[in-house]
């Protein structure tokens, strides 16, 4: 029986001997060409050059193999074409017409693959670019900072897209994660400086407090320990949890100190003088009442003054307040709310007015009334947009504050400068509201 001689029957298909050559047959658009010559016998020549095809045809079959396994199939398609060029120069006898043309099969279908990726990848990146400038105003550094921390990973992660659109892609991503950074940055420099300042203010609240908790003059100390507790809410800094509670357990101790001399002092008054009132003073629910619903018209009067005239008769008309006894229930507590209101917004006003006072004194032109209520509510928008971002981070911190014990006096500072931040929001729109209704000029 005869044994059949695959290589060299496939190598006397596509080849043959002449003039002592191996010559290969017309394929893939060429002529016939020489690719060896005939050694020892024409069939060992033929066999040999048949063993180079399959090594050739091997190779390209383990890279068509990886290529399918390959998740960035993009990287092969300079070795399909490299193979494809070799295809029509390779020494061997065999089927190089059927090897080219599946590299070429591969290289149309890695095409496609390669246009739909890049489709997907523009895709993917432009939602990138699109969450980074998202971040342009946060306040959440925290959550922001882990957010930017991922977006680039992601845009590492993904592959290119076409080369026309790489570098307005890139620029753009890298532009919004830069802003970001650079206006946390500024916030970080801010608020070294502004906790500074809050410390060397405090620490001064703190020394005053402890320069009167000794005095005797119980009504002008009191007076004026109450407006230092008024002067510490309205510091509204965020420090650190410790520094911030050692401090203000010593003001809190100074004023606890005076306040407790004070109740004694008081009870041993009356122990010697009985439980008469002062002279002028409400005695009843229904005249304090009618006093507090007087004052709180005259303190909304107040804004038709001048900003220094109305100052000065806001203080008084706060310590007239606190003479006018003590009531409780809902209209009391509204008319409390109408009062300090109507002050604050007189407060507000002479700061918005020494804070244009002091822009003119720089140089700017004077301005027409027109022009000053514009810039007046210029300026107000840029304190309540400031005054928001520092109750952000106060909320922030209130949120993040563990639910223990220690923690009381900490949270209780933190709850009053939130309800102080609030008050200030609500008096500054509420003056923008009546700058843009004519109603203050």
């Amino acid at each position: 029986m005869e044994i059949s001689d695959h290589p060299l029957t496939e190598a006397r298909r596509y080849g043959y001997v002449e003039d002592g050559g191996v010559w290969l047959r017309p394929t893939l658009g060429q002529p016939a060409r020489r690719i060896g010559q005939v050694k020892d016998t024409e069939d060992d020549a033929l066999r040999y050059f048949a063993h180079r095809y399959e090594a050739f045809r091997a190779k390209i079959d383990e890279l068509l193999t990886r290529l399918q396994a390959a998740d960035n199939q993009g990287s092969y398609l300079m070795k399909l074409l490299h193979l494809q060029d070799q295809a029509k120069l390779h020494d061997g006898l065999g089927d190089y017409a059927a090897l080219h043309e599946r590299l070429r099969a591969a290289e149309a279908q890695l095409n496609e693959s390669v246009v739909r990726n890049r489709a997907r990848n523009l895709a993917t990146k432009r939602s990138l670019v699109e969450q980074a400038e998202a971040l342009r105003d946060t306040v959440e550094w925290l959550s922001a900072s882990e957010t930017v921390k991922e977006l680039r990973q992601a845009w590492l992660k993904t592959g290119p897209v076409d080369r026309e659109l790489t570098e307005e892609l890139e620029m753009n991503f890298q532009r919004a994660v830069q802003h970001f950074f650079d206006r946390r940055k500024q916030f970080q420099a801010d608020r070294k400086v502004l906790a500074r300042r809050t410390v060397e203010r405090y620490r001064e609240l703190v020394a005053q407090a402890d320069a009167l908790k000794n005095s005797d003059q119980f009504e002008t100390t009191s007076r004026q320990l109450k407006q230092l507790q008024t002067a510490w809410r309205e510091v509204n800094g965020s420090l650190p949890k410790k520094q911030a509670a050692e401090l203000w357990t010593k003001f809190r101790a100074a004023n606890n100190h005076f306040f407790e001399r004070l109740k004694k002092h008081i009870e041993s008054q009356r122990l010697l003088e009985g439980e008469a009132r002062p002279g002028g003073l409400p005695t009843t629910p229904e005249e304090s009442l009618a006093r507090k619903r007087a004052l709180a018209g005259r303190a909304e009067a107040l804004l038709e003054l001048p900003s220094n005239q109305g100052i000065t008769q806001a203080k008084t008309l706060q310590a007239e307040w606190k003479q006018s006894g003590t009531v409780r229930g809902p209209e009391s507590d509204a008319l409390w709310q109408r009062f300090m209101l109507a002050c604050d917004k007189v407060f507000e006003l002479s700061a918005l007015d020494y804070y244009l006072r002091k822009r003119q004194a720089e140089g700017a032109a004077p301005l027409a009334p027109a022009e000053r209520a514009e810039a007046a509510m210029t300026a107000l928008r840029k304190f309540v947009e400031s005054d928001r971002q520092e109750l952000a981070v106060l909320q922030d911190n209130l949120g993040r504050l563990s639910q223990t014990v220690a923690n009381d006096s900490f949270r209780q500072l933190l709850q009053g400068k939130i309800r102080t931040f609030e008050r200030k929001i609500q008096t500054k729109t509420d003056l923008l509201n009546l700058f843009d209704q004519g109603s203050l000029r």
